[in-house]
């Protein structure tokens, strides 16, 4: 990886020959202390640019280590590699000298093209735990991989993985960003998980955090991560090296890091660089870029703009693609703003996609469960493109923001205490199938698909139990990312660039839209959506096309739920003036095709 002129920082394995080097300028001088029956030191040799290095004869693969920086005021501080792969523990631990090697077998992987994704976003602590006193591991994880893969699911967002501090949480507090957190089963948990998801089908994304690094006050007393102050060196009793020393190196959650900084910006491609060239990594999601551009975050508009954390992204999505070309790099960016996912040398950012923000708020406001009811916002939304790119928005019903913060999940904002009685039932499908039949790249958030109830936090386990009570509602989705995927192929429509919403009745919260790509048997593809509480025994709409339209998907059969009032139409053919007559079920959606 020589994309920049200062790589090989860190531990270095070469020929059973380990080297270390760390960028500290304002070092008196720095030891690198290793555990072999008590620590034994190695000074390192000053080199150009702040750099100090050393080669150690005696160091062994499974070795802690620290650095020992001597401070220009005489202070000795014992400080984690700020790329260190592995930790002994994620808060407070030492680094470890780590297996460079793994065996990743002949299978080649590239991920599904962008009109086929189907992304699921997992927290690997909750996701599948062995009980309520232990984390979920890697290992855990991998065990429901199978699961998803009949599901349906083709690629999996992991929510950060990197050493966070007390070692359980979301995992937006980042501590050391080369490392993988240790109660989830450290680096080579994630290597096997990566292997065994490419092993059947499944591509990995990342989640990230390079917008801040993590600060809490404990107790009164101010907890930061250890690249705070790592020399000795700051100024306003800021950050020192690795920060902004004045206003700009605030966040609401932590320090931001110095964009500006040739060697913070190096730290930052790096570890762009590790997690694809290493990890085979599939993709990353940048958590709130906008936070990365800006002091005043979403408010403050482009004004305030930090222009280095520009070109510092367009850095980030250029490695990426050049180490890995089909990688799908997505950003959160709460301004909307389409320069995000324009091309470079357009003067965008080169993301390939970013959040559609937007689309889950419209979609309970359609439901009645935000505001007041409409669908208004939902037709807007569906509409709304970035540089008229169908893939460049993510589309979600939830994700872990929208069913937290305040906050729940959809079907318990459905029915509040009771989250999988038969109306949430019903607008849980009803929700996803919008998703999954919008334009863009559709993604679930873990557990959605079974009624997973409440909000989402870093402690309840996902209860499992509701695949087998409710497997009809699994089944539904099972159907509905078939038809997405045109596993039957007469809708390939669902994949296709093109959308027309045309039917809107505010009155009654029915929506119905056309998906298409080139047209056709085969292609066209119609989706009706009645987002409101009354059952309409006679309910007209006037098709785009003409003539026969067989039934796909009927969310309201009762092979799905026994409890559900369902409707009997196997087909719909339309009048002289392309009127269609069908019933239609409280909080359903039927999706019709042509043979």
């Amino acid at each position: 990886m020589a994309h920049h002129e200062h790589s090989n920082l860190g531990v270095t394995i070469t020929d059973d020959v380990i080297s270390f080097r760390v960028w500290a300028p304002f070092a008196k001088s720095i030891a690198v202390s290793i555990m072999d029956n008590g620590w034994h030191d190695t000074a390192m040799v000053a080199e150009e640019n702040g750099y100090w290095s050393a080669t150690t004869p005696d160091a062994v693969i499974g070795q802690t280590y620290q650095y020992v920086i001597e401070t220009n005021d005489g202070k000795k501080l014992n400080k984690i590699d700020p790329y260190a792969k592995q930790l002994t523990q994620s808060d407070g631990g030492l680094g470890v000298i780590s297996d460079p090697s793994f065996e990743w077998g002949d299978a080649e992987f590239t991920l599904p093209a962008k009109e086929q994704q189907i992304i699921y976003e997992l927290h690997i602590g909750t996701f599948n735990r062995p009980d309520a006193s232990t984390s979920g591991t890697f290992d855990t994880a991998i065990e429901k991989l199978d699961y998803l893969q009949n599901l349906g699911v083709n690629v999996i967002e992991l929510m950060p993985i990197t050493s966070f501090a007390f070692g359980s949480g979301w995992g937006y507090a980042p501590n050391h960003i080369f490392s993988v957190e240790e109660s989830y089963g450290g680096r080579h948990g994630l290597l096997e998980f990566v292997k065994a998801c490419h092993d059947r089908g499944i591509g990995v994304l990342l989640d990230v955090v390079y917008n801040h690094f993590y600060k809490e006050t404990v107790n009164g007393i101010q907890k930061q991560t250890d690249l705070w102050q790592f020399d000795g060196w700051s100024e306003n009793n800021r950050g020192g090296i690795y920060f902004y020393n004045d206003p700009r190196g605030d966040t609401p959650w932590g320090g931001r890091p110095d964009y500006g900084r040739p060697q913070v910006r190096q730290f930052l491609l790096d570890n762009v660089a590790m997690w694809f060239s290493e990890y085979r990594i599939d993709g990353l999601r940048v958590d709130s870029t906008i936070y990365m551009r800006n002091t005043e975050g979403p408010e403050g508009g482009i004004d305030t703009s930090i222009p280095e954390a520009w070109t510092l992204l367009q850095e980030i999505t250029d490695l990426a693609h050049k180490i890995t070309p089909y990688a799908l790099v997505t950003a959160e960016d709460s301004s909307g703003e389409p320069k995000i996912t324009a091309s470079i040398k357009d003067g965008g950012l080169g993301f390939d996609s970013q959040w559609g923000l937007g689309f889950p708020h419209a979609l309970r406001k359609s439901l009645g469960l935000e505001g007041d009811q409409s669908v208004a916002d939902l037709a807007g939304e569906l509409q709304h493109l970035y540089n008229n790119d169908t893939y460049q928005k993510i589309v979600f019903s939830d994700s872990h923001d929208t069913a937290a913060n305040g906050s729940v999940r959809l079907n318990e904002a459905a029915s509040p205490g009771n989250a999988t009685n038969t109306g949430a039932r019903k607008q849980a499908i009803v929700a996803n199938a919008v998703m999954l039949t919008a334009p863009g790249i559709p993604m679930f958030l873990q557990g959605s698909e079974f009624l997973q109830a409440g909000a989402f936090n870093e402690y309840e386990m996902l209860e499992w139990e509701n695949t087998k009570q409710f497997a009809g509602i699994v089944l539904a989705h099972k159907h509905l990312i078939d038809l997405r995927l045109n596993t039957y192929g007469n809708t390939a429509g669902l994949q296709g660039h093109s959308l027309n919403v045309f039917h809107q009745d505010a009155s009654n919260f029915v929506m119905a839209y056309h998906r298409f790509e080139k047209g056709g048997k085969g292609d066209d593809t119609i989706i009706i959506v009645n987002f409101g509480a009354h059952k309409h025994h006679r309910y007209d709409v006037t098709f785009p096309i003409p003539g026969t339209w067989q039934l796909r998907f009927n969310s309201s059969w009762k092979g799905y739920s026994s409890d559900f009032y369902e409707t009997h139409q196997e087909a719909v053919t339309t009048d002289e003036h392309g009127v269609a007559t069908l019933a239609l079920a409280d909080y359903s959606v039927v999706i019709f095709s042509q043979d």
